[in-house]
């Protein structure tokens, strides 16, 4: 009776661990297959083209926008591939001016900030930055020093400050998503540069 008692406590062990098991796999599939929250919804598309190590990624996606406006002239780069369109130089301006506010709310949400931060209007920031004023170095050397920045600023940040969340534009994002954000974002533009101006 003892030996039978003791085979089905052993059977009944084995079956809960495979349980645990199987569990501990489904809530560790479901974790990785949730992009980190952004903002807007539609941001997902960016954190979809940063996936991997995060500062890895700041540091690629950056060396290879630097190769491809290498070979593009300042008169090319004042061009708009359709009416309406930004020129090459105004999308590197938006791009460094987009970095630098999604950077200055990764850090106000990694330090636990709680205060709503506003949105902003990258077609009124464009319109009057002036961009195409300015050589092809010299917005690229800016950009440059700004994901350098980017980069030592990630560099800083643990787990627990990545996931920390705030409030920007009236929606919440994790500090990682803006990481993630910045690099899609960037690849997007290039993406875009190279189909439609190149």
């Amino acid at each position: 009776m003892g030996e039978i008692i003791l085979r089905k406590i052993s059977e009944i062990h084995g079956y809960l661990t495979q349980v645990f098991l199987d569990l501990r796999s489904i809530t560790s599939t479901m974790s990785k297959a949730q992009p980190p929250k952004a903002f807007p919804a539609y941001y997902n598309y960016y954190i979809s083209l940063s996936e991997g190590d995060l500062v890895t990624n700041l540091r690629k996606a950056h060396d290879t926008t630097q190769i491809i406006l290498s070979r593009i002239s300042d008169a090319d780069a004042e061009k708009a591939y359709a009416p309406g369109k930004w020129t090459i130089k105004e999308i590197i301006q938006h791009l460094i001016d987009s970095e630098r506010i999604f950077a200055y709310r990764a850090l106000r949400f990694a330090r636990a900030d709680e205060t709503p931060l506003t949105g902003f209007e990258q077609d009124d920031y464009v319109a009057v930055a002036h961009a195409n004023k300015r050589s092809m170095h010299s917005l690229m050397r800016e950009f440059a020093c700004v994901r350098d920045a980017s980069i030592a600023l990630y560099e800083t940040f643990d787990a627990e400050m990545l996931s920390r969340t705030g409030t920007a534009n009236k929606t919440e994002a994790t500090v990682e998503s803006i990481g993630r954000v910045i690099t899609g974002h960037e690849i997007h533009h290039m993406d875009v540069i190279k189909s439609k101006y190149l």
